[in-house]
């Protein structure tokens, strides 16, 4: 894999810890001295022999958006929320095959943010429950529709799959990306949406809320760089 593809790789943490379990002694010691790791924000994972792209410094949002019908409104509106607390990233080997165990998204989901203050505390209180499940995880499994070396220029329309991890709920899903390639950098947008049933969380029930869509959309505005 040439340095000009476009995603960076992302492992489970405790991959180095299972390898030591294990092994014995100085195998042990020989294996996890052999292993090259990086660290991007509170991700750790280890390097692979094809190209790594990580989450840029900047550029990256995650946000949800919800229809809802709130009390002396006359027509409905979307409720969206927002972070920009992301870390992670996506790898491919020197064949140009993505890398699953290396490959992963974590999202802060304390920090999203809306409009609305007491949206807030009951989305991160009663929903998705942070202060017990305090991301929300991506680890991509497979791409359709993306093939060979990524284009260094124009856009690309394709799809990844991925396991997403809610509130403890594991479920697979498929985000429809479109992604801008502009030398070392690749920019776009990933979105997928699922039912508040499918990762079994509380739809909301409030006096002030007359009815809430049963989708949930999510969107993630990405900037992704080579691992230096």
């Amino acid at each position: 894999m040439h340095t000009n593809k476009r995603f960076a790789a992302i492992a489970l943490p405790a991959l180095i810890g299972l390898v030591a379990v294990n092994c014995q002694g100085r195998d042990a010691m020989e294996t996890i001295d052999a292993m090259t790791q990086v660290s991007t924000g509170d991700v750790a994972l280890p390097a692979t022999d094809g190209l790594q792209l990580v989450v840029a410094p900047a550029g990256n949002e995650v946000r949800y958006r919800i229809r809802e019908q709130l009390v002396g409104v006359d027509l409905p509106n979307d409720a969206i929320g927002a972070t920009s607390d992301v870390t992670g990233g996506i790898a491919f080997d020197a064949s140009g095959k993505l890398v699953p165990a290396s490959s992963k998204f974590v999202v802060n989901v304390g920090a999203l943010k809306s409009d609305k203050d007491r949206r807030d505390g009951y989305v991160r209180g009663r929903i998705l429950q942070t202060t017990q499940f305090p991301t929300v995880e991506l680890a991509p499994t497979a791409i359709t529709g993306l093939t060979g070396t990524l284009p260094r220029s124009g856009t690309k329309k394709f799809q990844v799959v991925g396991n997403l991890t809610v509130k403890g709920v594991t479920k697979p899903t498929t985000w429809n990306v479109d992604a801008t390639f502009n030398g070392d950098r690749v920019n776009g947008t990933a979105a997928t949406s699922f039912t508040f049933t499918d990762f079994e969380l509380q739809q909301p029930r409030v006096p002030v809320v007359l009815s809430v869509a049963d989708t949930i959309k999510l969107e993630y505005a990405f900037s992704l760089v080579p691992k230096k």
